[in-house]
């Protein structure tokens, strides 16, 4: 799955296009390095987001297309953040 439409489907954040432009801007970063929207994120990649004021580092467990919210948060687990 593309990296724009995983943080999307876990809700890490809330619009695909938000997501694209922060990855396009170099404020995503997966395995420490900067990642384009198209990555292809695989279980055990390590993500972090640099939005906002405070880093969240998180990561993958499994990844699915789709997610509800109850479900979303069980795709990942926060290391930092």
């Amino acid at each position: 799955m593309r990296l724009d439409k995983y943080l999307k489907v876990t809700r890490l954040i809330k619009r695909r296009t938000v997501a694209n432009e922060a990855c396009d801007g170099g404020r995503i970063l997966v395995n420490g390095k900067i990642a384009r929207a198209s990555y292809d994120v695989k279980i055990g990649d390590v993500v972090e987001i640099q939005l906002g004021s405070k880093p969240v580092k998180v990561k993958v467990l499994q990844v699915s297309e789709y997610a509800t919210k109850e479900t979303a948060s069980q795709q990942y687990q926060v290391l930092e953040g």
